[in-house]
């Protein structure tokens, strides 16, 4: 009996998809505050191949936010200075208000997981012995005072040193409803 009540509830979250109960427009549009959701239970996704920052919570799409990154070169971070995105599981690691980029969110680059990449890399030849592996990647809106516009985002303009901007409206939500410590995966 709970055997065939398992199957029911992967077939509906297979089916739910097709079902149109939510429609992305709606995921854009959506407002979040701290009243109408659980920041303990938040993880992010971005995915570079998409230009898209998905908020979860728990297993639940709650909102979908337009990003851009450093570099139209979606392949992994190497090393310092060369305006790709790290990919890999990351937390983030502080908020603060930001006279640049109105919010900034700081995520644990580089980690663990980004140490032992990059090490593999130099000794594999990929990277020099000197190279360095960067850090201060975050998540932040866009630089108004060096004319860099919402525009930016809604075009795909990657105009970053490797790090992901939103709209300022966008990050100034997502800061509100996210903790330090909530879990961001990158991926291409």
């Amino acid at each position: 009996m709970e055997k065939c009540r398992y199957y029911w509830y992967v077939i509906a979250l297979l089916l739910l998809p097709l079902s149109g109960f939510v429609r992305s427009n709606d995921l854009y549009n959506a407002r979040l505050n701290s009243a109408n959701i659980n920041p303990d239970k938040i993880f992010l996704l971005i995915d570079k191949s998409d230009y898209r920052l998905y908020l979860y919570e728990d297993v639940t799409l709650r909102k979908i936010y337009k990003v851009v990154f450093g570099n139209k070169d979606q392949s992994d971070k190497l090393s310092e200075g060369d305006r790709r995105t790290p990919e890999g599981t990351f937390h983030i690691l502080s908020k603060r208000f930001d006279n640049r980029w109105s919010r900034f969110l700081l995520i644990d680059y580089p980690n663990e997981d980004s140490w032992q990449k990059f090490y593999q890399r130099q000794s594999k030849g990929a990277l020099s012995g000197n190279a360095s592996i960067g850090g201060g990647i975050g998540i932040h809106g866009v630089e108004y005072n060096a004319g860099i516009r919402d525009s930016y985002v809604e075009g795909r303009i990657n105009w970053t040193l490797g790090c992901i901007s939103m709209k300022n409206a966008d990050v100034n939500e997502l800061y509100e409803v996210i903790k330090v410590g909530t879990p961001v995966v990158i991926r291409r």
